[in-house]
């Protein structure tokens, strides 16, 4: 049984490398390819070309053209490569953006997206102090418990929130995790009135961060930039004016973009905020 189980798997796993053998020939092509063609330049069978190219067309990321019996990327495909070019937009420009900020607060500076109602961190500068907050790139958050992931939420309509929050529900990871709806719509509408949020020990005990939403130029909030650093050193007046630098931050990389939308929203705190 063991042996038939890997013998299974292989046949899976060769079966993967020759459908993204097939998708990268039909990115190479401007015109689209026959199944024979196809089946040629891959070393296939036409049978098994076949087949490894309508697994694909049902999942969206081929597309047969039954006039002209041609088959070309599929949709699905081109918003997986979207997705790629977009994280690259984003993180080059933040990159001299992100130092600054990292070399006037002298603590961590993270940028991150929400990825399946999760926060991503996809870049970050690290603090040069011997003590510091690290959340290493790559890692998922919940999002009701990041600075990051409730500024992007400020951006949202407070339904849409909330229907985030039947769909995945509250992540109790420390005493201070929201558990109800009421708490979180609440804080996100002063994160909106303050123009960023703060994570107030709600993802790790001892760690505060804050976080501001970034705009693209299609209107809605790409991802966030923030500032993360233990909670005896981010407190009281030092919150704000880490607050107003992340703000400016945020708003540099939005223009940065080439977006307008979101600028208004930089309103400023006469007062600083003590947790």
């Amino acid at each position: 049984m063991a042996l038939k189980i890997e013998q299974q798997r292989g046949v899976g796993v060769q079966s993967v490398g020759r459908a993204l053998r097939l998708l990268d020939l039909l990115g190479q092509s401007n015109e689209g390819e026959r199944v024979s063609d196809l089946a040629r330049m891959s070393g296939l069978a036409v049978s098994t070309a076949h087949r490894l190219l309508t697994t694909l067309e049902n999942s969206g990321y081929a597309h047969f053209d039954q006039v002209n019996s041609l088959w070309r990327v599929g949709r699905q495909a081109y918003l997986v490569g979207t997705a790629y070019t977009r994280r690259r937009n984003l993180v080059a420009p933040a990159f001299p953006i992100m130092r600054r900020l990292r070399n006037a607060t002298r603590e961590t500076v993270n940028l991150g997206i929400l990825d399946q109602d999760y926060l991503v961190t996809i870049a970050q500068s690290e603090s040069r102090e011997i003590v510091r907050a690290i959340a290493p790139p790559g890692g998922r958050v919940p999002v009701f418990c990041s600075a990051m992931g409730k500024a992007i939420l400020t951006t949202w309509p407070d339904d849409d929130i909330v229907a985030l929050a039947h769909r995945v529900g509250f992540h109790t990871l420390t005493s201070r995790s929201h558990r109800n709806i009421s708490s979180l719509v609440a804080d996100i509408q002063v994160c909106r009135e303050r123009g960023y949020a703060i994570d107030d020990g709600e993802h790790a005990t001892g760690l505060r961060c804050v976080g501001a939403a970034i705009w693209s130029p299609n209107g809605e909030a790409v991802g966030a930039i923030s500032v993360s650093a233990l909670s005896s050193r981010l407190v009281g007046p030092r919150i704000f004016e880490v607050g107003t630098l992340v703000r400016e931050a945020s708003r540099d990389l939005t223009r940065q973009l080439g977006s307008g939308r979101g600028l208004e929203s930089f309103v400023e705190s006469s007062q600083p905020e003590v947790p």
